[in-house]
Order: C-alpha cells, then structure tokens, then sequence
C-alpha cells in the first residue's frame, strides 16, 4: 500500500474465537485507531431484510430461524461446525457481501497526510482465509492456548465443552495464522498484560510512520 498517497495504514487483526481479539479491537478503538469487525458485518447483513438473510434461510431451512424472526445462531452453527462443507455453503453466501461492505468502509476513512497517516483495523477471523492482507500494511495476530479457549467459551459464552471443541476445531490452526503475521499477541495473561501488548505494537507503528514521513 502507497502510504504516502493513500495516507492510510491499515492492520488486518485475525485470531480464533476466544483468543481476545474483542480485547484488542477495544483497545485499538480507544487509542483513536478506526476499527470494523466483520463478524459485526456479518450479523448485521443476516438480520430479516437483507439479502443474505433469505439466502441463509432458504440454504439451511426453518429450523435456524428464531421466534423473533431472527437468525438462532446457535442452532445455525450447530450444522456448518459440524460439517465443514456446510460451513464452507455459509461462507460462499456471506463473504462477497462483507467485503463489499468492508471495502466501502474502508474509502469512506478520513484520509490522513504523510506525518499523521490515518490508522485503521480490520477485524475478522476469517482475515487470511479471505485475502485481505492484500488489503493490509500488516497483519496482526492474537493467540490464546486452547484450553483458555475452551474454559472461555464455556463460562462466558453459556457453551457446552463439545460446543466450544466443535467451534475451535472447525478454524484454522492458530499456527498458520502466527505464520502470515507481523505481530504476535500472547493472550494467556491477564487482560491488562493484552491491553500493554497492544498499546505497545500501536506506538511502535505511529513512530516508525512518523520517522518514514
């Protein structure tokens, strides 16, 4: 990415559910970095009204759909956890519309100048899976041990053990993620350890964009 046409840089930020990407966003957002989280994308285009919400239905049947009307996400990813097929059909319906989003997303950012580049993050699990990179001046990476993923989505999420196994054995490794990344973010700590973590990457990129302008 031309840094000093565009005046923008933007991270890609990818980790496997649990992991604290949330954690990272959050802290990003209040350091003044502009932030997207394509799972927000997505749960926004799969609400009643939009297109790919009758895509959805029509592709996994009646039996996903809430009381209210709504999507049951839960029982919508009890069938494509379980089967990656089922998950790579769910992918093939949402993705073109969430790039298509993201991508407007991004040439609406505030252009900056070469001294005070505009920072902005682009938050997806799918980040690598999808091709964004390509999109990004680097990639950030946060990682957690997988049983921390398992106790995480078992006390805060409400999900069964077997739930959380199926969710974290259907995503990619967390190694081949590490692999593509720039910066590494080590979530076994505490939270307050991430937050440090985070803010310390982020300084280091607006000094070295302040030394390159």
């Amino acid at each position: 990415m031309n840094m000093s046409t565009n005046a923008k840089y933007i991270i890609g930020l990818t980790g496997n559910i649990a992991c604290g990407k949330s954690a990272v966003v959050q802290t990003l957002a209040d350091a003044g970095v502009h932030t997207i989280d394509a799972d927000a994308v997505t749960r926004h285009l799969q609400q009643p009204g939009q297109a790919i919400y009758d895509a959805i239905v029509s592709a996994f049947g009646n039996g996903i759909v809430a009381p209210d009307g709504t999507i049951d996400r839960r029982a919508l990813g009890a069938i494509v956890f379980a089967d990656q097929a089922q998950l790579k059909r769910l992918e093939q319906l949402i993705h073109p519309a969430v790039r298509q989003h993201i991508m407007q997303w991004l040439a609406s950012l505030p252009v900056g100048t070469a001294q005070t580049p505009t920072v902005a993050v682009i938050d997806a699990i799918k980040l690598i899976e999808s091709g964004w990179p390509a999109h990004c001046d680097a990639v950030w990476v946060v990682t957690a041990p997988r049983a921390v993923q398992i106790a995480r989505l078992t006390q805060t999420r409400g999900l069964t053990e077997a739930e959380a196994i199926l969710r974290i054995d259907a995503q990619t490794a967390q190694a081949d993620k590490v692999a593509h990344a720039d910066v590494v973010f080590d979530n076994t700590g505490t939270l307050a350890a991430l937050q440090q973590q985070v803010r310390d990457a982020l300084a280091t990129v607006r000094v070295t964009l302040a030394a390159q302008s």
